[in-house]
């Protein structure tokens, strides 16, 4: 595991820990790292906030000394800004209020510029609000947290810490966060999701998804994922969506288990295609996987469940037989679970389920580009 896989794996779990109780927290992080100004951010979300605090009874200086001139920039035809800083520093100190203030089926792209922080609130993007970015700091720099269980919400789906409906959303540099308690296998009402996204035509550079099970809730449509950061350990990608992740690391925090034990904690995905007339399904190409604990690569959830690995290195944590049928052996007919030139201890292919295919070239084409997800009709550039 590279320095930053560790770095983000302390983060997330100071944040489960120290985000579970109500303490000033501060304290237990060292005031010279990263975590340290970030983790402040949870105090002061909880109280309004002003333009130009001083930093003190004694000072002139101020939070908003530092930020940008001349920011937002202008409206332009095709581009509005709006600016989320968690000191006042801009237009809102909330990113929900940023949200409802887009005009309702606005064609313009509205870029949510988000400051480095947390912002600790729950966040609905309605299906009328179309078109819109959130703009983060980075993905260890700047998050939007919730801690919202299937229990406390009544239903997994309803747990998510942001829930995406509108249309052509993109998110750039910034994580997305469910800091509930990490549940055990078998616990009832733990799934705690950070992200539901539900709106199709859906980008995401650089982001970072904290969570445990059910992570990532890739629910429906079409979903490019690039160069994120994807953690959890029970189903931490699942939901229905027709999506590629290019570049990504999915690491588990499933509890460690004994060498040689079988025992099974996790599982990356559970993809949800119920029926063979839907054009759904996941493909990860260039990834990695790594981690802790013994998982599978997948499991159906139902029964014509569609995931593909390509190019992607597995570590020792994924099982000998690498998939599960959802203990039923009628989907193993129906469920189409594919790998393509993996690498790594994980991606042995001699003691794989029965009904995994080992996909040739021409098996492995139509998932390995940005045309599984029609991406030439609607997917732009980073830089757009």
């Amino acid at each position: 595991m590279n320095s930053r896989q560790t770095y983000l794996l302390i983060f997330s779990a100071i944040l489960v820990a120290l985000l579970s109780i109500n303490l000033d927290f501060t304290a237990y992080i060292t005031p010279n790292s990263k975590l340290s100004t970030l983790l402040t951010c949870k105090t002061h979300s909880s109280r309004h906030h002003h333009h130009h605090h001083d930093s003190g009874p004694n000072s002139n200086s101020s939070v908003c000394d530092d930020f940008p001139p001349d920011f937002p920039p202008p409206e332009t035809n095709t581009t509005i800004t709006l600016c989320v800083d968690r000191n006042g520093c801009c237009n809102f100190t909330k990113v929900q209020a940023a949200v409802d203030a887009v005009t309702d089926f606005n064609q313009k792209r509205t870029v949510i510029w988000i400051n480095k922080g947390i912002y600790y609130e729950k966040i609905m993007i309605l299906r009328t609000k179309a078109n819109i970015t959130f703009q983060g700091q980075g993905l260890d720099s700047t998050a939007i947290v919730w801690n919202d269980t299937a229990n406390s919400s009544h239903g997994t789906f309803y747990s998510a810490s942001v829930t995406i409906y509108g249309p052509n959303f993109i998110a750039k540099n910034i994580s997305f966060m469910n800091v509930a308690p990490i549940p055990k296998p078998g616990d009832v009402g733990a799934q705690a999701v950070a992200i539901r996204v539900g709106g199709d035509q859906a980008a995401f550079w650089g982001c970072g998804f904290f969570g445990a099970q059910d992570t990532l809730h890739d629910d429906r449509g079409r979903h490019y994922f690039k160069e994120c950061y994807i953690q959890g350990s029970i189903d931490f990608i699942f939901g229905d969506g027709k999506s590629l992740y290019e570049n990504c690391q999915m690491v588990s925090i499933a509890s460690p288990v004994a060498p040689g034990s079988k025992f099974i904690n996790g599982a990356v995905t559970a993809h949800g295609r119920a029926t063979a007339d839907e054009d759904t399904g996941f493909a990860f190409v260039n990834c990695m996987i790594g981690g802790t604990g013994r998982i599978w690569l997948g499991r159906a959830w139902r029964p014509y469940s569609r995931v593909v690995y390509a190019y992607t290195t597995m570590s020792d944590i994924i099982a000998p037989e690498g998939w599960n049928d959802f203990n039923d052996p009628t989907r193993d007919q129906t469920i189409f679970y594919g790998e393509y030139k993996c690498g790594g201890i994980g991606a042995n292919p001699t003691m794989r389920a029965p009904y995994v295919k080992k996909l040739n070239d021409t098996e492995a084409a139509p998932f390995l580009s940005t045309s599984f997800i029609d991406g030439m009709q609607w997917l732009q550039p980073f830089s757009s």
